[in-house]
This record gives structure tokens, C-alpha cells and sequence, in this order.
């Protein structure tokens, strides 16, 4: 049977291009002003003459942000938190969720109802602060890793992903065929589970990427500061002068600089997130295919 459009269904399709095609403008357009901004002449930037594309290309901000050893080494301790935390949040993610999906757990349902407390009631900044303190994470990486283990709700997914898309009765052959938990974990589970891991490893790691409380309560050194808390300081407290070189006043032209700082950084800072998304999208396609080819 052909399906004939009508003139009804001609209409709401192109209502429905126009609305998306708003939704991707509006989205769009701050982070290409803001990549434009960084490029272009800081004259141009402050009179209201870049609306879109640069003007006067001027790649001077980025020299300086690169120049600066704080923004490289915060951009090295964001890399290392990111990539250990986020194996470390699927690990312990992945382990919470497939005892929870499985039917033969005794007082799953009380377990998970403690689980899901903790989303809504916390013990609050101060005793969180003392236990980090008496654990011994106090100024330590680890304080960017450990603390936030596991996300509930992440939690709540996964093991939900495990109960509905993957079949039960491929757990009991398993277990017919000799497997332990680890190895149907292993061999069964998580092959079939690709999807639902990419998902995690793009909330826990944009997750990792953007964190700096943790930093801004927990750490003094410098040396272990974030990406993003060096950022916080360059574009809230405006602590430019290291990348400015300046004496005492501040003329015109460093204060132009200023601005055009403040964009480039953002650029550097969003660039590794965004480049990240396109990726997980192959495997998500591919995790379905595999999870399809193998039930």
C-alpha cells in the first residue's frame, strides 16, 4: 500500500521544518558568535559589528590562553579526572545496577528505594565536608573521583536498560551453561549493552569535564585545579593580568584583549565536549546493531 500525502500532511511537515529550523538557529548561533568573537578584531567585537562571522582575524587571544601554564595544566587535570572518573563512575555504575535488575535478588525493591532517598535528601555541605576531610581526600585528585561514584539516576537507567532490553532467559542459559554472575556480566550483559554504556560514559564524562565545586571546596593546590575552575577565575574574578603583561593601568587595548580572552577560553573549554558527542553517536547505532545480531 502507498501512502499519499495530503495537503494537510504537506503543511505540518513544513511547520514542523520551520520549528526545528528555529530550535537549531537558536542553538547555533551563541557558539558560533562566541567562536567568531574569538577570531575577530576586539574593536569589532565590542562595537556590535560581528553578528555572525568574523571580522579582522586576530588568533593574538589564543596565544595568550595557550601561553598561560595555569589553563594547560588545569586542561591536563581535566583530561586525567574525566578519563578516571568516568571509568571509574561505569565500573561501579554497571556493578550497582545488574544486581538490581535481576529478579532473584532478595529485597531489591528496599534497596533501590534507599538509593533512590539519597536523590532527594542529603546530609549537606558541612557534613559532606567533614567526611571528606576524615577520609583523608582532603586536597587529594582522588576527591574529584571518589565522592561521586555512582549518580542515582544514571543508576535507575542502567539497571532499567538490563531489565526490559535484554532478555532474561539468555541470563538462565548462561547460568545453565556453567557462567557466574562475573561472567554473564561480562560475556552476555555488557555486550549486548553498548548503547545504554555510551550514554553513560557521555553524562559521567561531560559530567567530569564541566565539575569544579568539588575543586573549589576540596582543593588549595594549584597544581590539581581543573580546567574549569581556571576558567571560573578568568572570566568571574578577572584574574588576567599573568596573560596580559600589563603595569599598573590598564590601557584600551588590553582591556579589548580581555574580552577576547574571555571568548577564546570558552572555545577551548567547549571544543573537547562537543567533539565528543558525534562520536558516542556511532556507537550508539553500532551498539544496536551488535545487541541486535547477537539476541
Amino acid at each position: 500500500m502507498i501512502y499519499k500525502q495530503t495537503k494537510s500532511d504537506t503543511l505540518l511537515d513544513f511547520a514542523i521544518y520551520i520549528a526545528l529550523s528555529f530550535v537549531l538557529l537558536i542553538t547555533l548561533y551563541p557558539l558560533i558568535f562566541i567562536l567568531s568573537a574569538s577570531i575577530s578584531n576586539p574593536v569589532d567585537v565590542l562595537q556590535g559589528k560581528v553578528w555572525l562571522w568574523p571580522k579582522g582575524l586576530n588568533f593574538e587571544a589564543y596565544t595568550r590562553v595557550f601561553q598561560n601554564k595555569d589553563i594547560i595544566v588545569g586542561f591536563r587535570n581535566t583530561i586525567i579526572f574525566t578519563v578516571l572518573g568516568t571509568a571509574f563512575n561505569l565500573l561501579m555504575t554497571t556493578l550497582g545496577a545488574y544486581p538490581l535488575s535481576r529478579k532473584d535478588l532478595f529485597g531489591r525493591n528496599k534497596i533501590l528505594l534507599f538509593f533512590t532517598l539519597t536523590m532527594f535528601f542529603s546530609g549537606g555541605l558541612i557534613p559532606t565536608y567533614l567526611v571528606i576531610k576524615q577520609l583523608g581526600l582532603f586536597n587529594s585528585p582522588l576527591v574529584m573521583i571518589i565522592p561521586g561514584a555512582v549518580t542515582v539516576w544514571n543508576l535507575i537507567i542502567m539497571k532499567t536498560y538490563f531489565q526490559t532490553s535484554i532478555p532474561y532467559e539468555l541470563q538462565e542459559a548462561a547460568f545453565i551453561d556453567g557462567c557466574s554472575n562475573t561472567k554473564v556480566l561480562t560475556k552476555v550483559i555488557l555486550p549486548l549493552s553498548l548503547p545504554i554504556v555510551a550514554v553513560m560514559v557521555l553524562f559521567y564524562g561531560v559530567g567530569h569535564w564541566n565539575a569544579f565545586f568539588n575543586a573549589l571546596i576540596y582543593l588549595n593546590d594549584r597544581s590539581m585545579f581543573p580546567l574549569q575552575l581556571i576558567l571560573r577565575e578568568i572570566l568571574i574574578q578577572n584574574q588576567m593580568q599573568d596573560m596580559l603583561n600589563s603595569g599598573v593601568e590598564i590601557s584600551e587595548k588590553q582591556l579589548m584583549m580581555v574580552e577576547s580572552i574571555k571568548y577564546s577560553v570558552i572555545v577551548v573549554s567547549s571544543i573537547p565536549v562537543l567533539l565528543l558527542y558525534p562520536l558516542l553517536q556511532r556507537y550508539f547505532v553500532k551498539g544496536v546493531m551488535i545487541g541486535a545480531i547477537k539476541g
